[in-house]
């Protein structure tokens, strides 16, 4: 591997990075050399645990940062932490959102906030906290899409207009800050189930709509951010659809 495309030395920020897709993720980029802060909320146990393995195979190479990035005045704070602790960033990788249903019927303001908040308006602050950053290292910024930005998902208004708005977003901040910043998207399908599961006949309709007759797994979309962070050096402003083929048409 060349030395441009190595991630030896470099740093990446990883938000919901804890588990599922997040720690996925990290592992990935963790594992071609990168060094890696797992953001997480809630979920202190699992970054911590994520983070004590990392740093087993590779001692220094991980650090944990907790934060609800709902509070947009503490997301610079977030990043100058992490900066603070690495003295540099290299990656920006906005994972963690908010996945819930909003039937018009009984869509509350709180719920807005909390989606737009997390898919959106979270992304665009902490790009922003970044960009002195990212601007310095040449870096690069992934935002996690969705299919779904594009297809509207049943009684999923906000969700599907927050990542139709993180897929424009994408876009806008590839060519604002280009040539300095890459900004790229991965937009994942039917990767993980919902952790309060889903019927059986639910399952078998998103199966049905899948040209690969198969779910795929975080590693998966992994493989997708680590491409675009290491490999891409000539790709700005695509979003990439992870997805068995499943926005073809459905």
């Amino acid at each position: 591997m060349s030395e441009a495309s190595s991630l030896a030395g470099k740093w990446a920020l990883i938000t919901g990075a804890g588990r599922r897709v997040g720690a996925a993720i990290a592992s990935a980029l963790h594992a071609e050399g990168a060094n890696v802060a797992i953001h997480y909320r809630g979920s202190a146990a699992d970054a911590s645990g994520l983070a004590g393995k990392l740093n087993a195979a590779r001692p220094g190479s991980a650090l944990t940062v907790q934060a609800d990035l709902h509070d947009t005045g503490k997301l610079g704070a977030l990043v100058t932490d992490v900066v603070r602790q690495t003295g540099r960033l290299d990656v920006l990788v906005n994972n963690a959102s908010s996945f819930y249903p909003t039937p018009l019927a009984t869509v509350t303001e709180e719920q807005w906030s909390d989606l737009m908040g997390t898919n959106l308006k979270a992304p665009l602050f902490l790009a922003q906290a970044a960009l002195p950053h990212l601007r310095a290292t040449r870096g690069c910024i992934v935002n996690v899409v969705d299919i779904h930005a594009l297809r509207p998902l049943r009684d999923h208004t906000i969700y599907g207009a927050a990542k139709a708005g993180l897929a424009f977003l994408t876009r806008a901040l590839a060519r604002d800050l280009a040539p300095d910043i890459r900004v790229n998207g991965v937009a994942p399908g039917a990767i993980l189930w919902p952790e309060g599961g889903v019927p059986d006949q639910m399952r078998d309709v998103v199966l049905k709509q899948i040209p690969l007759k198969r779910v795929g797994e975080p590693a998966d979309i992994a493989a997708c951010v680590l491409y675009l962070v290491r490999d891409a050096h000539y790709v700005t402003g695509q979003v990439i659809a992870v997805d068995g083929g499943r926005s073809v048409g459905w």
